[in-house]
């Protein structure tokens, strides 16, 4: 179920969706005598493509949702448990470890380890499964935290998570009735307290990796289509996706048979 939610997620991402609807209205003009659907298909994926490479469009899609959560703030609280969502990596030895951490992943960690350090004594829970590779995402965080200063002891490895629903379920057994900080994507926060508040856990957000803004003042920049624009709606369609597949779940009764 889990490779099939994947594969089917990645074919309705903007990109491959306004492709495959492109491919479609090239067939029909190469195939049928159909001329006006094909240039209409062929003119929309391309429309489609400007659009959701556009800033204007892009940023105002995905900023609500990472403003859902202001930035982490100490309060006078003690936080016991600090823990960084993961967000995959590489095994490539000719790059620094640093560099085998995909951005999202080591922009997470360094917020986590900025928190960890405000409170010493508390734990760093680092989560991500192996997505293939021999070595998990946990564990490949767990190297850049260790080469960055972290303390062995103060780390926690959760290394068969494969998504938000698992790392929360899997939190809640360790952290217990404790004080809980989550860092994740600002875009990915309001699903992820979702999971937590579900399991019984109340944590505090700690967003990070902030994509969308709208201070950008320079025309040059602020309207030509770029691929940082295509990310910013890639990571609004991809919550959507995860929302609605939260309320699937929800209605298909598993988190209750999971809890139990």
């Amino acid at each position: 179920m889990f490779e099939l939610k994947k594969i089917v997620s990645s074919l309705l991402m903007p990109l491959p969706a306004m492709l495959l609807l492109g491919l479609f209205g090239l067939l029909l003009l190469w195939f049928t005598r159909r001329k006006g659907l094909a240039s209409f298909f062929i003119g929309f994926a391309f429309l489609g493509i400007f659009l959701v490479s556009f800033q204007p469009v892009a940023t105002s899609l995905l900023r609500p949702l990472e403003k859902a959560y202001p930035p982490y703030v100490p309060s006078g609280q003690t936080v016991e448990y600090v823990m960084v969502l993961g967000s995959g990596h590489v095994i490539d030895h000719a790059m620094p470890i640093t560099s085998q951490l995909s951005r999202t992943s080591l922009m997470r960690l360094n917020e986590g380890m900025r928190i960890h350090r405000l409170f010493p004594g508390s734990k760093l829970i680092l989560s991500g499964y192996g997505g293939g590779t021999e070595i998990s995402q946990a564990r490949m965080m767990a190297k850049v935290a260790l080469a960055l200063g972290v303390n062995k002891n103060d780390i926690l490895l959760l290394e068969t998570a494969k998504d938000t629903w698992e790392e929360a379920f899997q939190a809640a057994s360790v952290v217990g009735d404790n004080k809980l900080v989550i860092v994740t994507s600002a875009s990915h926060m309001q699903r992820a307290m979702g999971e937590f508040l579900k399991v019984g856990l109340n944590p505090t957000a700690a967003p990070t990796n902030f994509l969308a803004s709208n201070k950008i003042e320079q025309p040059w920049e602020r309207y030509r289509p770029q691929a940082k624009y295509l990310e910013q709606t890639e990571r609004y369609w991809y919550e959507k996706l995860g929302r609605w597949w939260q309320e699937l779940r929800t209605i298909a009764g598993d988190e209750d048979t999971a809890v139990q």
